[in-house]
């Protein structure tokens, strides 16, 4: 989450600040690096979700994907803020 907020993306909103309390940081995973692997959504994570007209398969929280070395090339798209 603070990594699309630091390169300059407003449109995730994040206004929890990554407390896992409000979902305004979804995204769509669009592409991941074949080596890496995301942890599976917790049920506060999939509970928020389940809020979203916008959900998709491919939906997580920003705030809940441990970014390391091993996503560099993900692609994740910006859902539309319900």
């Amino acid at each position: 989450m603070e990594n699309i907020r630091n390169a300059g993306f407003d449109e995730l909103l994040a206004m929890c600040g990554g407390c896992l309390s409000c979902a305004t940081c979804h995204v769509y995973v669009e592409q991941l690096p074949t080596s890496a692997n995301l942890p599976v959504s917790s049920i506060d994570e999939t509970e928020l979700l389940e809020g979203s007209d916008y959900r998709q398969e491919n939906s997580r929280l920003s705030c809940q994907l441990p970014f390391d070395e091993t996503l560099s090339g993900i692609v994740i798209g910006i859902a539309p803020e319900d």
